[in-house]
């Protein structure tokens, strides 16, 4: 579908975690028009960190970056797919609609997080913090990566089992002005064959990046050294793969015959093992062994506080008090979740009426006392972006620019884009439009079929 709609590329396989964030930091980016990732959702944090780690990292991060999704979570191309007015797809047909939309040209500006870490380590996300169940189960899951989504299916059945509360501070400035209610979409189109490609431009003189497939150790890119370590690659979502609903559940939200649970500050830190980016191209490389626990990760798991990126005007140092103005909630929650794009994973939706470039972080949050049938609701729900209607009470959302987690619980897991994170407090202020999003034309609404 690319080379048919006659855009030139470079097709490039990485080879190992943060092969991507070095490569980025040595391209020559005038001489491209975009990049975009075919993977889940971790490559494209590597990249963006990539170019934010640049000296030059103001002009860097305008490059426009693009996703085809082939992960286990697709968060980000789910919103895409949204966005593009298609309706809600998975597999195959997610990864023709994104195809279909890079094609047809088309950006928007998106908005990252920049996320400061109890060492000072500080990474920038295009997708979520969480804490708590959304966590646990993103990491405890790495373990059935082998089964793609279905990962999380089986990783959200284990994590109601085994469901925690986590006792906690969550602090942040609110929004001056709340987003708009989601609106319904309607007439979405259904296949690639309903959208018409652009024609194609006018022939240009033969440039240095025609089609080629051939991997990165071709390539004469000078990669700094020593080798920058990020996390890997998160798809990170509890994705509960029950279309079109389920069974009813019976009894109210505070779960008849499910006792409320109860705070366990001694949670034992769940199993996990290294993620890897895409399956190695090279041969005789070992297998890194799975763990047994989940030591807590050294400030060399981030790599050094990066140069580059903007400052942080709206956040005191992490230890200081905050400034007037920001709203402090106390208590046990069974989960945190910042997010900036609408999507969770590709059938989750857990900000309806996020949009990329809205400026806002979307805070949802669930307090201890919930049952395990009524946070199973919720996300099935979610699955529709109709779990604000359930009238849950201890559901909560906020609309804010910046927050500060400070966990009170001794263990726990905390994941930014989906992957794991020291444990400890952290804070996170939203950078409007900082980075460009390869989005494809918008949707029209009452588009017919």
């Amino acid at each position: 579908m690319i080379s048919e709609a006659g855009l030139s590329f470079n097709l490039i396989q990485t080879e190992r975690q943060n092969h991507a964030r070095e490569l980025v930091q040595g391209l020559s980016l005038s001489e491209w028009d975009g990049i975009v990732t075919v993977s889940g959702d971790g490559l494209l944090f590597e990249v963006l960190n990539g170019l934010l780690d640049r000296p030059d990292w103001e002009e860097a991060v305008k490059t426009p970056v693009g996703i085809l999704p082939c992960g286990s979570g697709n968060a980000l191309a789910g919103a895409v797919n949204q966005h593009g007015g298609f309706e809600p797809a998975l597999g195959v047909d997610l990864l023709l609609n994104c195809s279909l939309l890079l094609c047809r040209g088309g950006s928007r500006p998106l908005d990252l997080l920049s996320v400061t870490l109890a060492s000072g380590s500080r990474c920038f996300s295009f997708l979520s913090v969480a804490w708590g169940f959304v966590s646990d189960v993103d990491i405890q899951s790495e373990r059935f990566r082998a089964l793609g989504s279905a990962r999380f299916t089986l990783g959200t059945v284990l994590g109601l089992a085994t469901l925690h509360t986590y006792r906690g501070r969550l602090s942040y400035l609110p929004a001056a002005v709340e987003p708009a209610s989601p609106t319904p979409a309607h007439g979405l189109p259904r296949a690639k064959s309903e959208l018409t490609l652009a024609p194609a431009p006018a022939p240009a003189p033969p440039v240095a990046h025609s089609p080629l497939h051939r991997s990165v150790s071709d390539l004469p890119l000078p990669l700094p050294q020593p080798a920058l370590a990020s996390p890997g690659s998160p798809e990170p979502l509890p994705i509960l793969s029950l279309n079109g609903g389920g069974p009813e559940l019976v009894g109210d939200w505070g779960g008849a015959g499910d006792a409320p649970l109860s705070p366990d500050p001694l949670l034992p830190s769940p199993p996990s093992s290294p993620k890897a980016l895409l399956s190695p191209i090279t041969e005789g490389v070992p297998e890194m062994p799975a763990s047994s626990g989940l030591p807590p990760p050294t400030p060399d798991a981030l790599g050094a506080i990066s140069p580059g990126g903007p400052p942080d005007h709206l956040l005191p140092p992490l230890g200081t008090p905050l400034p007037p103005g920001w709203v402090t909630l106390e208590g046990d929650f069974v989960l945190m979740l910042a997010i900036s794009p609408s999507h969770l994973g590709a059938d989750l939706v857990a900000a309806p009426h996020a949009r990329f470039d809205d400026g806002l972080l979307h805070l949802c949050w669930v307090r201890g006392g919930i049952s395990r049938a009524a946070l199973l609701r919720l996300f099935l729900a979610m699955e529709r972006g109709s779990h604000f209607s359930l009238g849950c009470p201890q559901l909560g959302y906020a609309a804010a620019r910046a927050f500060r987690l400070e966990p009170l619980t001794p263990r726990g897991v905390l994941t930014v884009d989906g992957e794991q994170v020291e444990y400890g407090p952290l804070q996170a202020q939203v950078h409007p439009g900082l980075g460009t999003l390869l989005t494809g034309p918008p949707g029209r609404a009452g588009q017919e079929p």
